[in-house]
């Protein structure tokens, strides 16, 4: 999957710099054009030479280079690849990142770059521990750049514990993957429901729930950079969309979702029903503010359409459905009976025991269960990282 895949790999100032001669290898030996930016520090620790030899590439370093004559341009270069590698990367340029500093070339191309970025942090354990380091990684992650962990063992300092770049093999692996499966969902369009619905009782007031759409709107970007086409079609939320292959519909109610579900998905390969749909309605909406009275006000509420239901009747035998279920008790049991009863493919369940995890966090911890009664759980994660599990699901699928 990497034959002829442009790969922009920065070096920064680390003892890790070392392992990037052997990164730059194994890239090349899978078919991958490979064009290197170094920071100043980082020639500190691997010459130029060697990385020049191993990536048949003149390595990056100034904006202007005065063996040529030429300005390096961070806007080029940030266009040119399909995916910008940066390993290792210190403490340093992670701060720099991800506060928005470009004193280099390395980060005006980052800030430039319109690939999909991996970042490999590599430092010593209580720089990698530390909270502001925990902190900017976190942002970058909320900005949709993939962080490849660090790793446990020996460091540089003689010390032992976290904060190894991850060996080279496993990030060419990682790359692998993606561009995997970016071509998998390459070319399927995906219809994504996210957010809550609102249920009107009069013109100023509703019913409605917790729900923010942030798993919906994860996973409509993460379905987005894996290639495909989604259609989202969200509740009302305080969230916009990024990416430019995501079409975003908006509704406010029940009905109106069920509607624009119903539409889409006969063109879809694939729904994700991440969406807090109310299950009822005021069966009487009234057509002025209702005014405060003494007496008690008693609302009549009428189910309302069960859309998993309704596109389960619908789902042809290529198409794909996963589903979510928020449970409190039995919860295992809850899903697997709701995933047979509405023709899933898998379903994502969330339990309000879990702490964390579900309405209104950042984070979310999951487990997914298939037809067979398989079930696989997750740690918790930010919802952005939660994305990227069931998105892999779904690729199983296809």
């Amino acid at each position: 999957m990497l034959e002829g895949k442009k790969i922009l790999l920065g070096i920064t100032g680390s003892i890790a710099a070392y392992k990037s001669a052997y990164l730059v290898r194994e890239l090349v030996k899978k078919g991958a054009e490979v064009k290197i930016i170094m920071t100043a520090t980082a020639k500190e620790f691997i010459t130029p030479l060697t990385l020049a030899t191993l990536s048949k590439n003149p390595i990056l370093v100034d904006f202007f280079d005065p063996t040529n004559g030429n300005w390096n341009s961070h806007v080029k270069l940030g266009l040119w690849a399909d995916a910008f590698l940066i390993a290792p990367a210190s403490a340093n340029t992670i701060a720099k990142m991800a506060h928005g500093i470009a004193d280099n070339l390395l980060l005006t191309s980052y800030l430039s770059c319109k690939s999909p970025v991996f970042i490999a942090p590599a430092m010593d354990l209580d720089m990698y521990a530390h909270p502001s380091t925990q902190e900017n990684i976190s942002l970058l992650m909320q900005r949709n750049n993939y962080i490849i962990e660090a790793t446990s063992g020996e460091l540089a300092s003689g010390l032992e514990g976290k904060g190894r770049m991850e060996e080279p093999h496993i990030i060419v692996n990682i790359l692998t993957n993606f561009f995997s499966k970016k071509s998998i969902l390459q070319g399927k369009t995906i219809l994504i429901t996210a957010g809550p619905t609102y249920e009107k009782i009069d013109p100023v007031r509703f019913i409605g729930n917790y729900s923010t759409g942030k798993m919906g709107y994860a996973l409509a970007e993460e379905c987005a950079h894996n290639g495909a086409k989604v259609i989202l079609i969200s509740g009302p939320v305080g969230i916009s969309v990024q990416h430019p292959n995501i079409m975003k519909i908006h509704v406010e109610s029940a009905a109106e979702m069920a509607v624009a579900t119903k539409k889409y998905f006969p063109v879809s390969d694939a729904a994700i029903l991440s969406a807090a749909v109310a299950d009822f309605t005021p069966t009487i909406k009234a057509a002025e503010k209702i005014k405060r009275e003494k007496n008690n006000l008693t609302l009549e509420l009428s189910p309302t359409e069960d859309i998993a239901v309704a596109i389960g009747k619908l789902k042809k035998q290529d198409q794909r459905i996963i589903g979510f279920a928020l449970e409190t008790t039995n919860e295992k049991q809850h899903a697997f009976e709701k995933l047979q009863r509405k023709n899933f493919d898998c379903i994502v369940l969330n339990s309000l025991n879990d702490s964390h995890a579900g309405f209104g966090y950042d984070t979310n911890k999951i487990s997914i269960i298939d037809k067979q009664g398989n079930c696989e759980e997750y740690d918790l994660k930010l919802k952005k990282e939660v994305a990227k599990d069931i998105v892999a699901k779904l690729i199983t699928l296809f």
